[in-house]
């Protein structure tokens, strides 16, 4: 029996649409089921639930929502392997790497626990003779996220914690490609006792998204993915309106000092290159080796390991890397090896014929690395989004800052050195917007903001932290005073505090 992915809308599943489209298990290229594209109609329809949830759910105190999340996270963590293997099926990242996913929203989720502490206004008293001023952040109405494919709970969860717990209803727009794992999220809010309505999930294509970003009842629109449809995302959102934080792609840069530890810093280019297939946003994609004889040490020590990759299906014990998600995205990857190879790079270890015994029908891809990389080619310039890995030679440390800097992206960086100043310097001039020392994914904890600079981020704010709650609410300033003589008559000059 095939598969049915539908909407979730005001507390349960609806019928599937009139369009469809066929969603893919990526280790073995079959088909797992037909998600529905939904309609103009079914995206109106959803709107309408959380317009209708939201004065009820505004009204319902702080401490009363963060009660909802507390039974929402316990649910999560019983559910954890569940909803990683779902993970695992659908989008092809190892069982363990998806375990790690799900960690890293629920730690949006405890962190929208404390929600009574973070709407917390401001308060004085006696700004004036008798007069008293405060300020207090209010929930805007009904928002919408639009997540991508790469990590189906964790981008999500970036999202809807911090704005239902801030008192929205939300409308989720998750990749039609892996939609399994958001429809199971909304169900166990519904079990953790979200009143129907206050979430829900369409599943659909630029359909749904062009309503989303037009619609008047929708009050801001959160995005993850690529620097195009970004762009599109926020100019559209911000035409009709919309309050949008749209975070773009990215080319991940990491400093290779010469005094870095050789087998850390190779330990963390595996991880952090070849990791998940390379489909993330934070992924090491370049490194920046300071020095000839650094760069020679790096190929060196990395080529055995990038051939000795363990790939296979994610379910499977020990597997290091899994498939990409979809045989179109296999064969965009593909094509960016083949253009690197003809721009001149020296592909030092190539995976583009990789094949997993038993499982040949799959979307596998062996780690490819190049070496000799240089700024104008194609490889380093653009976004690949797969198990690609450039080295790029600089003689110096500025040389290799301004490499960075230069780059139309600045989401994540790193530097590995065992020199402090060298660190402390990298981490002051350079353009990005999140950095690591000897760290080689530095995506922050969930108290704090995720996000990058340049044209990896379109809005002025990131994603979940302190800047989450003061993008899905409004402050409003109020200043009070009740004296005595204020049946005394008007006044028509301008008001001063006295």
């Amino acid at each position: 029996m095939t598969l049915q992915l539908t909407h979730y809308i005001n507390g349960q599943r609806t019928a599937p649409s009139a369009r469809t489209q066929t969603t893919y298990q990526p280790s073995t290229g079959e088909a797992r089921g037909e998600v529905s594209l939904a309609s103009v109609a079914e995206v109106e329809q959803a709107i309408e639930a959380g317009k209708q949830a939201f004065p009820a759910w505004a009204a319902t105190t702080p401490l009363n929502r963060a009660r909802v999340l507390f039974k929402y996270k316990a649910l999560l963590e019983a559910h954890a392997d569940e909803l990683a293997e779902l993970i695992t099926r659908e989008h092809g990242k190892v069982f363990d790497d998806a375990k790690g996913e799900l960690t890293r929203g629920l730690e949006v989720v405890e962190f929208a626990c404390g929600i009574p502490h973070l709407l917390k206004g401001e308060h004085t008293e006696q700004v004036g003779g008798g007069v008293d001023a405060w300020s207090v952040n209010q929930p805007l109405g009904v928002v919408a996220g639009i997540a991508p494919f790469n990590f189906p709970a964790m981008v999500p969860m970036w999202m809807f914690p911090i704005a239902i717990a801030c008192g929205n209803t939300f409308i989720m727009k998750p990749s039609e490609k892996d939609p399994s794992v958001p429809l199971r999220l909304a169900e166990l809010l519904t079990e953790a006792g979200l009143p129907d309505g206050v979430f829900n999930v369409v599943n659909g294509d630029k359909e749904a998204v062009d309503v989303l970003l037009t619609h008047p009842d929708i009050q801001a629109v959160s995005f993850v993915g690529s620097t195009p449809i970004a762009e599109y995302i926020y100019s559209k959102g911000c035409e009709h309106g919309k309050r949008v934080q749209a975070l773009g792609g990215a080319k991940n840069h990491m400093l290779v000092m010469p005094d870095a530890d050789l087998d850390q810093t190779v330990n963390a280019l595996m991880g952090a290159a070849y990791g998940s297939a390379g489909e993330r946003c934070m992924a090491i994609s370049v490194a920046v080796a300071v020095g000839d004889e650094v760069a020679d040490k790096l190929v060196a020590a990395l080529s055995p390991k990038v051939k000795a990759l363990k790939i296979g299906d994610g379910m499977s014990p020990g597997m290091e890397m899994g498939p990409l998600v979809s045989v179109q995205h296999l064969q965009k990857v593909k094509g960016f090896v083949d253009q690197g190879v003809n721009e001149g790079a020296e592909l030092v270890v190539d995976g583009r014929e990789t094949r997993v015994p038993g499982l040949e029908s799959g979307y596998f891809m062996g780690g490819c690395l190049f070496d000799k990389v240089q700024p104008e080619m194609t490889i380093y310039r653009e976004e690949i989004f797969g198990p690609v890995l450039c080295i790029v030679r600089v003689p110096d440390f500025a040389t290799g800052v301004k490499l960075i800097n230069e780059h139309e992206y600045g989401n994540g960086t790193a530097i590995f050195t065992r020199d402090g100043d060298a660190a402390r310097q990298f981490c002051n001039v350079i353009q990005v917007g999140m950095v690591g020392v000897n760290v080689p994914i530095p995506v922050p904890m969930a108290f704090h903001s995720f996000g990058g600079w340049k044209r990896s981020l379109f809005g002025p704010l990131h994603m979940h932290g302190p800047d989450g709650v003061r993008f899905y609410t409004k402050r409003k300033a109020i200043t009070s005073r009740w004296p005595t003589g204020i049946r005394s008559g008007a006044e028509f000059v301008m008001p001063t505090m006295k």
